[in-house]
């Protein structure tokens, strides 16, 4: 393959003009995704660890091997969307190492709205499922959510990627027998509620976790029965009696370790068909992207200067 040559002058006013905007602009991108990264308001973190739950993001280090790269996908989902108040959509999703092998974690954000689904929410969540799908890996739902959004509920349901397709995926994982593992650790109600039923294993953090279709104001509108989320669809509930769960932990460390526990028993999948190649530096400097690439979208660029700074030593064909 031939190796392609930069042409630019990196001391350039040009250049130095790109390098610049283009700097600006990457700050940018990384003050957002640190500011999704922190979930919702302070309250509402604040609030939830009071209640002695670990923040999502938390729950997902716990989750992965120490050291494990955690490849996030949309985690700008719904930027600029709902005023702003669901940021990453209220979900986190991403693939990363549990005993050295490969899965893919759906983690729903209580600090965002109680963790419930906006239209966004649901299409990031169905997006998560199909990587896992189309790659084969074992899927992890670390649940923590009150259902659908109901102010957007003409959204969330009406829509070829509507709410109930993530029940549709969850069928198509099992019918090709890719592994699905539920933690339920807080709020699972409505909709929300097949989720762990429909997963292979699934654990309740006692006095915590709470699985059901309606919870004990609608059980007291429709029956007048007075009922606690606990005796109504607690891990006692479900562990003991209805059987819907197979674990119940006693907080959120507990119930990753078993998860962790469940992943170390899943056979490691097959080797690759290919062969990895050693990785090569390209031999264009990688720091001169940003001068490469004019920020007025109408200019035209040599974009064999993008490759070149992206491709293994700068070989194309």
């Amino acid at each position: 393959m031939e190796t392609l040559t930069s042409r630019l002058d990196p001391a350039s006013d040009a250049f130095a003009a790109n390098s610049s905007a283009q700097t600006a602009l990457a700050a940018e991108l990384r003050a957002k995704l640190a500011e999704a990264a922190l979930g919702g308001p302070v309250t509402s973190r604040e609030r939830h660890v009071a209640r002695g739950k670990l923040l999502p993001r938390e729950r997902i280090d716990q989750l992965l091997d120490d050291g494990s790269p955690f490849l996030e996908i949309a985690p700008l989902a719904a930027n600029g969307m709902y005023n702003d108040e669901s940021p990453g959509a209220g979900v986190i999703a991403g693939i990363g190492l549990v005993h050295g092998r490969q899965v893919l974690v759906i983690s729903n954000d209580a600090t965002v709205k109680g963790g419930t689904y906006y239209p966004m929410t649901v299409k990031k969540h169905l997006r998560a499922q199909e990587v896992a799908l189309e790659n084969r890996l074992p899927c992890i739902y670390l649940v923590d959510s009150g259902g659908a959004f109901l102010p957007k509920q003409d959204e969330v349901f009406p829509d070829k990627e509507h709410f109930g397709r993530i029940f549709y995926n969850q069928a198509r994982l099992s019918a090709a027998k890719i592994p699905q593992i539920a933690s339920v650790m807080g709020s699972c109600t409505a909709g929300g509620a097949y989720v762990p039923a429909m997963s292979d294993e699934t654990v309740i953090v006692r006095n915590q976790g709470t699985i059901f279709l309606g919870g004990p104001p609608l059980v007291k509108a429709a029956i007048g029965e007075i009922v606690t989320a606990e005796e109504l669809g607690g891990g006692d509930v479900h562990a003991r009696i209805s059987g819907v769960t197979d674990h119940l932990a006693e907080n959120d460390e507990h119930a990753l370790q078993i998860i962790r526990d469940i992943v170390s028993t899943l056979p490691m999948p097959a080797a690759p068909a290919w062969n990895v190649e050693t990785a090569v530096e390209p031999t264009a400097d990688p720091a001169g992207l940003y001068g490469a690439v004019p920020t007025d979208v109408n200019a035209p660029y040599d974009v064999h200067e993008v490759i070149a700074r992206l491709v293994d030593g700068s070989r194309f064909h």
